[in-house]
């Protein structure tokens, strides 16, 4: 019956359904790979990215964002898409993928593919399934822009590198952040499942570069990288232990990004924390991204940032700005002197203005006045900065003093922290698509 219904569906009803569903996959952003066309195709990938665009809650709708079928074998508690749940079910084909991605593209409202899915009868029927599309999309359409596509988990290893050659980048979602966690929610997945699958891809990483040095024209393999996605709040694992984890994946996979997903109750279960009404824990999200970025590239470990005593993050401070106060004993830094690794750790000022720094001071001694044109948050940076031996005020090194002067420059989060309504993103909302705009387009 449910066969039936899908031939009865036209192209257009898919694309709600299959990008709604899509919309609780936050592992989308582009980034990393440079692949010019070559003049006979359509499309191109620059090294800085796809030109993004975000909606009110954050999430990167730049993409064409679709799962390729929301039909799942798995029973994950946290997934709307899960088999026991009662919801409308949908598959693309490879030919309906290839028409949504050109047609979207040819009218200028994408700049390239995001393509996840569920597990439609096995990991290698869906992934064959991927694979079909992507190579029809690649060598029938002649598309040369941005693909992101979702290794399945348990696929052969073949597979996977057939569509590795031809993705920009390609990632395995962690889910949860703990192999404990991950059985007590969804029991038919396993750890090592899932890190199988990321290990491939990071060696096959390798040996392309390797056959790229030998060969220049030789085939490039995930060129942007790989990624992964943990949900945040679902299990009662602290943020020690969340950042150990991508800590560790970073160093022993040589992950891009690891996203950080607020958990959100679309399903009632026993094993699911109970609906409060209080919404996603985004501050909580917002707090390990930046703790994240410090971890990228501000040469933090998380033992730093977090340990067992303390093991979630001060709500009323970011990290950075929460270890300095910690750690006074290493402030005030003098600019004039300070190497490139000790400007970094000082609050307000961030990689790009501490390089700055290192480079205008060779032509002089900087003062207050230079630091803000270089981009340095002075509100913040001036309780833990010197000039020419001189703080910008009269200043007590103190932690209470300086925590208090901190709190009231009212740090600014993100508009998906501040004002949220929880209303999930839609592709179209955004956009200010017509119904009739996009069966013109898929009609």
């Amino acid at each position: 019956m449910a066969e039936i219904i899908q031939e009865q569906m036209s192209l257009y009803e898919k694309l709600q359904i299959l990008s709604d569903a899509a919309k609780y996959d936050v592992a989308c952003t582009s980034s990393g790979v440079d692949r010019q066309g070559d003049g006979t195709g359509m499309g191109n990938c620059f090294k800085a990215g796809i030109c993004h665009s975000f909606s009110s809650d954050g999430r990167c709708i730049s993409l064409l964002k679709i799962l390729f079928t929301n039909e799942c074998i798995f029973d994950c508690k946290y997934c709307i898409n899960r088999s026991s749940n009662d919801v409308v079910r949908a598959s693309f084909t490879p030919d309906e993928i290839c028409t949504l991605t050109m047609e979207f593209y040819r009218r200028n409202y994408i700049e390239g593919l995001f393509l996840s899915s569920g597990v439609l009868k096995s990991p290698n029927y869906t992934m064959e399934l991927i694979y079909a599309a992507l190579y029809k999309l690649r060598y029938d359409c002649n598309f040369q822009g941005y693909i992101h596509v979702k290794a399945i988990p348990g696929a052969d290893q073949e597979l996977i590198q057939r569509v590795g050659f031809l993705a920009d980048r390609m990632s395995v979602n962690l889910e949860l952040p703990t192999a404990e966690s991950l059985k007590l929610l969804a029991p038919h997945k396993s750890r090592k499942n899932i890190l199988a699958p990321m290990r491939l891809v990071q060696q096959k990483m390798h040996d392309n570069k390797q056959e790229i040095t030998v060969y220049k024209n030789a085939p490039r393999f995930v060129p942007a990288g790989q990624s992964t996605q943990m949900i945040i709040g679902a299990t009662p694992e602290s943020d020690y232990q969340i950042l150990n984890v991508a800590e560790s994946l970073y160093k022993k996979f040589e992950l891009k990004r690891v996203f950080y997903s607020a958990f959100i109750a679309v399903n009632e279960d026993s094993m699911l924390p109970a609906c409060t009404g209080e919404g996603p824990p985004l501050l909580r999200e917002h707090r390990l991204y930046q703790a994240d970025w410090l971890l990228r590239y501000y040469h933090f470990e998380a033992k730093e940032l977090l340990d067992e005593e303390n093991p979630n993050f001060n709500i009323f401070l970011d990290p950075k700005c929460d270890w300095a106060l910690k750690h006074l004993e290493y402030f005030p830094v003098e600019v004039n002197r300070a190497d490139y690794q000790t400007l970094l750790r000082v609050p307000g000022i961030g990689y790009k203005s501490a390089s700055r720094i290192v480079k205008a001071r060779r032509m002089g001694t900087l003062q207050f006045e230079d630091l803000k044109k270089m981009g340095v948050v002075l509100k913040r940076a001036l309780y833990f900065l010197t000039c020419n031996g001189r703080m910008m005020y009269p200043t007590k090194i103190e932690e209470d003093y300086i925590m208090r002067n901190l709190l009231n420059t009212k740090e600014k989060l993100p508009d998906s922290v501040t004002g949220m309504t929880y209303k999930q993103l839609s592709l179209f909302d955004d956009m200010n698509f017509r119904e009739a705009q996009v069966q013109e387009i898929v009609g």
